[in-house]
């Protein structure tokens, strides 16, 4: 039994998409590494508890399958703000988020590390 389930999984990882954009951040390459951690051994792993097992594949299915969205169709593809889909997933990337730090700082920060003589990594020792 556990190997169907090994298998299921690893279809299930093939099937998940990689977004390049939040690599770090990403639910498919997390995936992939807690399917990993979980069956360390393969098929051979043995399950403590196949129906939690069976629970997270059935929740990631349906997440996957985007069960709920179409279950709970939206009239709209944009939130109330009028941002859209895409707009959120450029704003989400990793990049933009690294350029939003810099912008994140308060101005005295700012300021006291742009007229300091020594780095604010030294301030913090």
């Amino acid at each position: 039994m556990a190997a169907s389930r090994y298998r299921r999984f690893l279809r299930l990882c093939e099937e998940w998409p990689v977004e390049e954009t939040r690599q770090p951040r990403d639910l498919g390459s997390f995936l992939r590494q807690r399917v990993a951690q979980a069956f360390r051994e393969g098929e051979n792993t043995p399950i403590s508890d196949p129906e939690a097992c069976d629970q997270m594949y059935e929740s990631l299915v349906r997440i996957h399958t985007n069960f709920y969205k179409n279950k709970y169709p939206r009239l709209k593809d944009t939130t109330f703000t009028g941002v859209t889909v895409e707009d959120c997933r450029t704003i989400l990337a990793t990049d933009i988020l690294k350029q939003m730090e810099g912008i994140k700082k308060g101005t005295w920060k700012r300021l006291r590390e742009k007229f300091s003589a020594k780095k604010p990594e030294e301030d913090l020792k």
